[in-house]
Order: C-alpha cells, then structure tokens, then sequence
C-alpha cells in the first residue's frame, strides 16, 4: 500500500518545550514547539476487531515523542523533523508519518516558522 491508500491517525497541535537553534540565546532556554503528526496505517484490523493489539498505540507514539523532543538540544528544526519521524518509522504498523513541526517567534512578524516532512519505510 501506498501512503495515499493508507488510512490516518492525526496528533494536532501537541506542545511541548525544547533547546532548537542556532544563536546562543536559543541555546541556554528552552522554547515552544508545536507539532502537527499524521500517522498512515492500515487500520480495518482494528475497524473489525476493536483490539488495541491491532491498531497503532497513539498514547504511546505521544509519550516517546515528549522525551524524545524534550530531551533533545538539534540545531536545525528539519533535524528535530526527522529524529521524530524516524520514531515514529520504528513503531508497528506506522507505513508512512508526515511531521510538521511550528517554532514560535522564530521570525520577527511572523506567527511561527514550520517545516513538514513526509517519510515512509520505503523510502526514507
């Protein structure tokens, strides 16, 4: 299957706090993320079935991404991008996870600067 062909599971607007930057000042605090996943997986199992054993534990995803990113000290939005995304590749069942990932006030004027990344086991 294909990521079109897949069905999705959306986590929005999941907020959590980090070391992201490349300046000094955003070095020493953490700052505000907010993170925008869509996980593709083939879901009727669970559709029939009603047993978490055949669906993608969510919960589970959300948790692993906190201490993953509030742990984490990346330079680059698009690094914290793909360590996220290749999490959430190391979970069963997950084909394919687009990311989008806001940094608040990266940008004077600006509401936020986002970066979204699709990857699949396929292909990377």
């Amino acid at each position: 299957m294909n990521k079109d062909t897949l069905d999705k599971i959306h986590i929005r607007a999941l907020r959590t706090r980090c070391i992201l930057g490349i300046f000094p000042e955003e070095r020493e605090k953490a700052q505000e993320i907010e993170l925008n996943i869509t996980l593709y997986a083939d879901l009727r199992a669970a559709g029939q079935s009603d047993n978490i054993e055949d669906t993608v534990d969510y919960k589970n995803i959300k948790l692993r991404m906190l201490e993953l990113v509030e742990h984490s000290s990346y330079y680059l939005v698009e690094r914290l991008a793909q360590a996220i995304a290749d999490m959430c590749l190391d979970t069963p069942r997950v084909e394919a996870v687009t990311v989008i990932l806001d940094k608040p006030g990266a940008l004077r004027f600006a509401q936020s600067v986002a970066v979204e990344i699709t990857r699949s086991r396929n292909n990377g």
